[in-house]
């Protein structure tokens, strides 16, 4: 069975259909990079994934469990992480105190299973490569460091599918490859991503396989390297003829 089941999924807001149809099935330790021209539905499928809206038509399933109409913070709890283009970490906190929040949020039962939350701090800014900041201000950060924590944040709840939002939008070469490396860990971990990107090459190097939105449909999928070479693909960025 799938960890993720889409089926029919749509939004329409103000009459405007947003979302059209949409059927998509993710398997567990999946990275699939979700990509498309603006205004194609990207974030608006984030939003209805996360609960943040709710769609008109169809049903969400994560783990077997139907979570249509569950609420943001439910599914938060059973496993759903998101990592939105706006950094959400707490800038006047040090990175430890990040982390350490994160972890007191979580349910009793499994800030027991954890056992020494300090410990639990540090391995988590360890991952992410973040320990040797973990005194200083997350304001101190870099843009991609602060992907990083905020990923680590996201992480240290325990979550089993990520849905991150642009993780290397205004990042360095460096960190971006940090944030790619980060990423095939978790895959080795078993936990599942989807990754809303515009950079091309990224999706090519992390991820399994590519959905391509288009006017809130799924227009295009498959394994990256067969999508980049899709002549359909140049005709939904570029508006170009696919026969050419």
């Amino acid at each position: 069975m799938s960890l993720l089941s889409i089926k029919s999924l749509s939004l329409t807001l103000g009459g405007q259909p947003i979302l059209r149809g949409i059927d998509l099935e993710v398997e567990k330790g999946e990275v699939i990079g979700v990509i498309g021209p603006n205004g194609s539905g990207k974030t608006t499928l984030f939003n209805v994934l996360s609960g943040f809206l709710k769609p008109t038509h169809g049903k969400i399933h994560f783990k077997q469990t139907d979570m249509t109409g569950m609420a943001a913070s439910e599914r938060a709890r059973i496993g759903i992480g998101r990592v939105f283009q706006n950094f959400g970490v707490f800038r006047e906190m040090t990175l430890e105190e990040n982390v350490l929040v994160a972890l007191e949020a979580l349910p009793k039962e499994q800030r027991l299973v954890l056992g020494d939350l300090k410990k639990a701090v540090h391995s988590t800014l360890k991952l992410v490569h973040l320990e040797d900041h973990a005194k200083k201000k997350a304001n101190s950060l870099s843009g991609g460091q602060m992907r990083l924590l905020e990923i680590a944040r996201t992480l240290v709840s325990g979550k089993e599918l990520f849905l991150l939002d642009e993780p290397t939008a205004g990042v360095s070469p460096k960190m971006t490859g940090q944030i790619a490396d980060l990423i095939l860990t978790l895959k080795k971990e078993g936990k599942t991503v989807l990754i809303i990107e515009h950079d091309l090459p990224f999706i090519q190097k992390i991820c399994d396989r590519v959905i391509v939105l288009d006017v809130g449909e799924i227009a295009l999928q498959g394994k990256p390297d067969d999508v980049r070479h899709n002549g359909k693909l140049k005709e939904l960025y570029f508006g170009a003829d696919p026969t050419d």
